[in-house]
């Protein structure tokens, strides 16, 4: 199974992305209980791979108390550092998350995700960038070196923004006592921005592990009248999935899949139906003329990001 799970919006009411479907998450018991049951269905349906983070929500939280009902040590946990969630579950929340790449914020979330061993294999930086100076933050960096040799943890970045590939390259160099620091790329990936491609190759030589998220470009993969300049790949895309007998969602992940040759692509899904559909990326398969095709419709990341910015949490 190369899909794994993304807990994001398992943790948080809201989340930046289009919404397809109305939805009411205002009761948070009952929001847990469903997210849960997301875990439980994944694992069920042979996901192993689950992707958290403290910023988001109560996600690190209900990954932990999930992993209390199972004795399985094919379940590989990566979780995150650098933000905290500051919503306190209000839709109306005027910031939901606050970012700091501090010495004191790692050895404070470390604190809490510590509790995900031994499940716990891949510790990560949220959001690495070069504004924030993490990559020569010489304490951060010995000390991300200090927990990878303890307990054995793969230490990686997540990146986005129009400048991941450079971020990426950064992180190549990073070494600490003459070994390199990084194993582990969580890097934005789709149709609409594929950069990862310039350097793929180059992380695949170099043995590193590649993770994809945002395969479905935050919502933006579905036909959406706010979006007229992708009609066409809208189109397309539907003809794909009348011919596939899938959902646009799969689509877009079996893309990533056969793209980026041995990735973990991340599901996002934030109830058990979109689970299942994007399960379905296991039915099928696109011929290389397809691929090709839905590569024709990327933009540049200096389009991308702008774009992904005007998203609302909702």
């Amino acid at each position: 199974m190369k899909l794994g799970l993304g807990t994001a919006a398992l943790g948080r009411p809201q989340y930046i992305n289009v919404r397809v479907e109305d939805c009411d998450n205002s009761n948070l018991e009952t929001f847990r209980k469903e997210s849960f049951q997301v875990l439980e269905e994944a694992y069920n349906s042979g996901v192993r791979y689950f992707d958290t983070a403290p910023g988001y929500g109560l996600a690190e939280e209900l990954v932990l108390e999930w992993l209390q009902t199972k004795n399985d040590s094919s379940i590989k946990i990566a979780t995150k550092w650098g933000y905290t969630y500051t919503a306190n579950f209000d839709p109306n929340a005027k910031i939901h998350e606050v970012k700091e790449h501090s010495l004191a914020k790692l050895n404070e979330q470390w604190n809490f995700s510590k509790q995900l061993l031994p499940h716990l294999k891949v510790y990560q930086i949220h959001s690495a960038t070069l504004e924030t100076g993490v990559l020569e933050n010489k304490g951060v960096l010995e000390q991300l070196a200090i927990l990878k040799k303890e307990h054995r943890l793969k230490i990686g970045i997540t990146t986005s923004g129009t400048n991941q590939v450079e971020v990426i390259r950064k992180a190549l160099d990073v070494t600490i006592n003459e070994e390199r620091l990084f194993d582990v790329f969580q890097v934005t990936y789709n149709f609409l921005d594929q950069s990862l491609l310039t350097i793929s190759d180059e992380l695949i030589r170099e043995n590193k592990s590649i993770v994809i998220k945002e395969a479905l470009a935050n919502g933006r993969i579905f036909s959406n009248k706010n979006y007229p300049h992708y009609n066409k790949m809208y189109s397309f895309l539907e003809q794909l999935a009348l011919k596939h007998n899938v959902g646009t969602d799969a689509i877009a992940l079996q893309y990533c899949l056969q793209t980026i040759s041995k990735s973990t692509v991340l599901s996002g899904a934030s109830n058990s139906k979109q689970l299942q559909e994007n399960l379905k990326v296991n039915s099928f398969s696109l011929s290389s003329l397809e691929i090709e095709k839905l590569k024709s419709f990327k933009v540049s990341p200096e389009v991308y990001w702008p774009e992904r910015k005007q998203l609302q949490w909702n």
